[in-house]
């Protein structure tokens, strides 16, 4: 019979058994696993350091890049637009870019009739009704309401009014009048307006970026498709915007088949080459009166248009 003693020896050579696996395991590792194990380590620090440098000139290559694209504008655009009114509408997202796109249009010699700020709350669907009543208590008499939209669609009522009070039209629009009709909108918010706005531009940048997101997004993008189309039906426009998002201007204007025959579009004018590529579309479509598509996204034909004028 197994008595207790017999199992106290067991227990205690198993104990030992385990403390000597541990006390050569850990030697075992002190030596050549324990260098191997080092050296994949120190490899390892390398590479990320090596990573990091990598991604540093990266960054360093693209900001010079951006800065080739300033540099470079004068050589494409200089002169171009001299003399040219160019009026500029920049949507809720647009805002970030509207200064760069400005400047470009102002190397290529353009006269900026006014920089209109669209505000969220003109897109929203719940303002509908007001936007239609404003039209007509907004309507001076150089720039009537009679021959706007007759429907319940307020913001493509407002949008036409305003596109009539700002662009170049065959019976000259006041200053006065104009200066009403954007009272008559920045007072309740719809839109902010730079310090000077003058009528009778002769062509339109629309300035956007990403799409709103929120529970009403679609009808907003909708809205805005129906507000540049407005500024479009008499003038050439040019749309500078983001190809990112879904129901983006950009990408708006380029599924219709008929809105791409007429607008032109660039999809990366958060960039200082996009900004760029803005100002040369203006001037081909100003200039040449071509119609192009230019940028990274789907649609695009080419980075940039051919150098016109």
């Amino acid at each position: 019979m197994i008595n207790f003693r017999y199992h106290v020896v067991s227990l205690t050579a198993v104990f030992l058994a385990l403390a000597i696996g541990l006390v050569v395991g850990t030697a075992a590792l002190n030596g050549p696993v324990a260098d191997t194990l080092k050296d994949r380590v120190d490899a390892l620090s390398k590479d990320n350091s090596n990573y990091r440098e990598q991604a540093n000139q990266y960054r360093e290559e693209l900001n010079r890049t951006q800065d080739f694209a300033t540099e470079i504008s004068p050589a494409l655009l200089g002169g171009k637009l001299a003399g040219r009114k160019i009026l500029v509408m920049v949507l809720p997202s647009g805002q970030d870019y509207a200064e760069g796109v400005t400047a470009m249009l102002k190397v290529a010699g353009a006269r900026i009739t006014g920089t209109v700020t669209v505000q969220d709350k003109f897109f929203d669907p719940a303002n509908a009704y007001e936007l239609l009543k404003l039209a007509d208590k907004a309507s001076q008499p150089t720039v009537p309401a009679e021959g706007l939209p007759l429907n319940s669609d307020g913001v493509e009522t407002s949008s036409a009014l305003l596109a009539v009070a700002l662009l170049q039209r065959p019976v000259p629009v006041t200053p006065a009048d104009l200066t009403a009709v954007l009272t008559a909108y920045t007072e309740p918010g719809y839109i902010a307006v730079s310090d000077e706005v003058a009528p009778g531009a002769e062509a339109t940048v629309v300035v956007s970026g990403l799409p709103p997101v929120d529970r009403d997004a679609a009808k907003k993008n909708q809205n805005a498709v129906t507000f540049t189309t407005q500024f479009a039906k008499d003038r050439p426009l040019v749309v500078g915007g983001n190809g990112i998002g879904d129901g983006n201007l950009v990408a708006e204007v380029r599924a219709d088949p008929t809105l791409v025959k007429g607008i032109s579009t660039v999809d990366n004018v958060s960039t200082e080459q996009g900004q760029l590529a803005t100002a040369m579309t203006v001037v081909e479509r100003v200039v040449a009166g071509k119609v192009g598509h230019y940028g990274l996204s789907a649609g695009a034909t080419s980075q940039v248009p051919k150098v016109a004028g």
